[in-house]
């Protein structure tokens, strides 16, 4: 009985040292990398430009349906009951067809920015991974998440990693 209970005094003993293990903790600036990588940069340029196409292409089409919708109410007096009806279900329809347009490319826009996002967050990821394991930091935790930064920032090394 006096063993098992030295056997559980020392079990308790190496048990509360690992509790006690200090864990070694970093910060990092995660927008500021992700910010300056070359690779946000291009994807941010691309949708952009990609963003300026379709509201261009967007506007001509608004801007056609306007015309249409000035012209049937500068000459509405002048049809007869019928032909005005079939004149706003048809302008109906293509305001209806433009609002499906316009919801269709921020979807499109969307989806592509998910897209692009995935590889360059996975690289940071990688690259966050690497210098924690390197630097034997338990955790590293984002700088914007916290209301007093102090010990080890590990931006400049998570920098150095993706060659920035």
């Amino acid at each position: 009985m006096k063993k098992l209970s030295v056997l559980f005094a020392a079990v308790m003993m190496f048990a509360t040292v690992g509790v006690a293990k200090a864990q070694k903790v970093a910060m990092m600036d995660y927008e500021a990398v992700l910010a300056v990588m070359p690779e946000t940069k291009k994807m941010t340029t691309e949708l952009e430009a990609f963003s300026k196409t379709k509201g261009d292409e967007l506007g001509k089409q608004a801007d056609a349906f306007q015309k249409e919708v000035q012209a049937y109410q500068a000459e509405g007096a002048k049809l007869t009951e019928a032909q005005r009806t079939a004149k706003e279900a048809e302008l109906q329809k293509k305001q209806q067809s433009l609002q499906a347009i316009q919801q269709t490319a921020q979807n499109d826009l969307a989806q592509r920015r998910d897209a692009a996002v995935k590889p360059i967050v996975e690289k940071l990821n990688k690259a966050v991974e690497k210098v924690a394991k390197a630097s034997g930091y338990d955790f590293i935790i984002d700088a914007g998440a916290l209301i007093y930064k102090g010990g080890p920032d590990a931006t400049p090394a998570v920098k150095k990693e993706l060659g920035l």
